[in-house]
């Protein structure tokens, strides 16, 4: 069992990081006995102070499980991005299996334009002016949030 000093020093570590939920998914594994149910989670976690953001994927025996499973392996697949007046430095592109993403950057003011798992991270990563694109035939959140992470690991300070 932990003590309070051990639990506080915990929460202070995780203090700065916000989650969100892309996708929550019931699956099955077909055994000899029948079907097993489990649960697979999507989650993208952001430090905005620091311009850190990262996804994590895995699966649970119920809910709450799962996210924490998938909280944790986000934590361990934290990229650094580079921001240039609350915008990206230039326009990128990348693209991850059926998922195509573009983007671009915006003047002050303009916000973020995307939609769907791109927009949670990139709020999560406090970028706040730019414009981004899914091209192709992806309507999977969890290939959309790994070519939006792809596109993000490519930009370079200038």
């Amino acid at each position: 069992m932990a003590t309070k000093r051990e639990n506080s020093q915990y929460n202070n570590k995780d203090k700065g990081f916000e989650e969100v939920l892309l996708d929550i998914a019931r699956v099955t594994r077909v055994v000899a006995g029948g079907k097993r149910l489990s649960f697979r989670a999507t989650v993208a976690i952001g430090d905005k102070d620091k311009h850190q953001v990262g996804i994590g994927i895995a699966k649970g025996k119920d809910v709450a499980q799962a996210i924490q499973k998938a909280t944790n392996d986000a934590k361990k697949k934290l990229i650094s991005i580079v921001v240039e007046n609350e915008t990206i430095p230039y326009e990128v592109k990348a693209k991850y299996k059926a998922a195509f993403v573009i983007l671009k950057p915006a003047q002050k003011g303009k916000g973020i334009i995307a939609g769907g798992a791109i927009r949670a991270i990139l709020r999560l990563a406090n970028i706040s002016n730019v414009s981004a694109k899914m091209l192709g035939h992806s309507n999977n959140a969890i290939n959309n949030a790994k070519a939006t992470i792809i596109a993000l690991s490519k930009l370079k300070a200038k």
